[in-house]
């Protein structure tokens, strides 16, 4: 089954000014915009976070990025390669899942993809992970 054309939250290496951003977004996207997450928290990863769902929880900044159509397919296939993602692979690092997402400048919701720790990691994460309290990547340091 072919996934949902939807856009993208990206809350971490993806982000302007972070390393892939322009590696796998230049060129392939007609739209970026800040947004949250909500029912989510975000934990510290080696280089590189991790959303974990979590009722109330949140919210986790970002940025919701809205492909070129004629760049959806690639850029979906980059994506799921750079996040470890394979639909039913239980070695995942990440679960791709389709959240709603609210775009800062209106308060409206979005349907977007949103990779999320798997439950492995989430389980890990859990119980040793660094919380991310500010819920943005990039303030962190």
């Amino acid at each position: 089954m072919t996934p949902a054309r939807l856009p993208f939250f990206v809350y971490g290496t993806l982000r302007p000014g972070e390393a892939n951003h322009d590696l796998f977004l230049r060129g392939r996207i007609r739209s970026e915009e800040p947004g949250r997450l909500t029912g989510a928290l975000l934990y510290d990863g080696p280089g590189y976070p991790y959303v974990v769902e979590e009722p109330g929880g949140g919210p986790v900044f970002g940025e919701l990025v809205t492909a070129r159509p004629e760049e959806y397919d690639e850029l979906l296939a980059a994506l799921d390669e750079l996040e470890e993602y394979t639909p039913g692979d239980p070695r995942n690092l990440y679960e791709r899942v389709a959240r709603d997402v609210t775009r800062t400048a209106d308060g409206t919701a979005v349907r977007a993809w949103v990779y999320v720790a798997a439950p492995s990691v989430t389980a890990r994460l859990r119980a040793r992970g660094k919380l991310i309290e500010s819920g943005d990547w990039l303030a962190r340091r």
